[in-house]
Formats: C-alpha cells, sequence, structure tokens
C-alpha cells in the first residue's frame, strides 16, 4: 500500500527541485536519505524531511510491514505562487523580481507492493450470423457538379 505526502509553497524554483527529484526518483528510501543527507544544494534538506514524512505516514496504513522495502514510486514537482517584487534599477527605472516557489507530491511504495491494473474488455466477437445481418448500403456515386461559365460579350 503506497503512501503520500505532500510539500506546498516552499520557496524554490520549480525547476532547482526538479533537479532533487530527479536524483531521487525510483529509488530505495535509505539510499535517498543518504543522497539528500549529503547533497549541497538547499532544497536538499526539505526534501528529506518529506521523505521521511512519506515513510511515517506509510508506517501508518503499514503497521506489520518492512519499511526497508520502500521506493520513492511516484514524485513531481509543480510550480506554486509567484510572489512579483520590484527592484531599482539606474535611471528611475524598475526591474521585475519573480520570486517563484513551488509544490513537490511524493508517494512511496514497498518494492513488493503490485498494483492492481484494470485489464481492459475485449468487445465479443460477433457471430457470422450477426454479421450477416449487418445490411450495408451500397454507395452511390454523386454526380458531378455542373459549372456554369457566363461567357462576356465585348
Amino acid at each position: 500500500m503506497e503512501a503520500i505526502a505532500k510539500l506546498k509553497n516552499y520557496p524554490t524554483s520549480p525547476r532547482k527541485m526538479r533537479l532533487l527529484a530527479d536524483l531521487i526518483r525510483g529509488k530505495k528510501v535509505e539510499k535517498v536519505l543518504t543522497i539528500l543527507e549529503h547533497h549541497p544544494k538547499h532544497p536538499a534538506v526539505p526534501l528529506r524531511k518529506l521523505v521521511l514524512s512519506a515513510i511515517s505516514n506509510w508506517k501508518q496504513k503499514n503497521e506489520d510491514g518492512d519499511e526497508n522495502d520502500l521506493v520513492i514510486k511516484t514524485i513531481f514537482v509543480d510550480g506554486a505562487r509567484t510572489l512579483k517584487r520590484m527592484r531599482p534599477a539606474p535611471q528611475g527605472r524598475g526591474y521585475r523580481v519573480r520570486k517563484r516557489s513551488n509544490h513537490v507530491t511524493l508517494i512511496v511504495d514497498s518494492k513488493n507492493g503490485k498494483a492492481i491494473v484494470k485489464e481492459p474488455v475485449q468487445e465479443e466477437i460477433k457471430s457470422k450470423e450477426e454479421v450477416a445481418e449487418v445490411k450495408t448500403e451500397p454507395k452511390t456515386k454523386k454526380a458531378p457538379s455542373k459549372k456554369t461559365t457566363t461567357k462576356k460579350t465585348k
């Protein structure tokens, strides 16, 4: 059974956070925690806390489960609100500064946990009798349209 943890409105650009998300996607939780603990980028700290939160959420659902088999099943980063500020510029002008933030969603699942996938329902093949009953109308050709041309008189 999977567990979800979300981090909302973290004040870092989504692009910087996606670099870390791509680094940990699909890996075991133990390895992810050591990677994020020693990573130099500043978003690694809240992302590590988010992984710990997802682990504790998983423990709440699965009291008898083994957390050593946990894997980062899905992680994605979305853009959040953008604070728009002005920065003084030469000759009385102002430059726009966009302070971006992001939302991170993390899904943790056990490695041996299998998701139930619904198989598409195949349509029943019609018997030859039913096919024979269906009548197809013969296609009729359209008569060519008559183009009328007007003669110019001098």
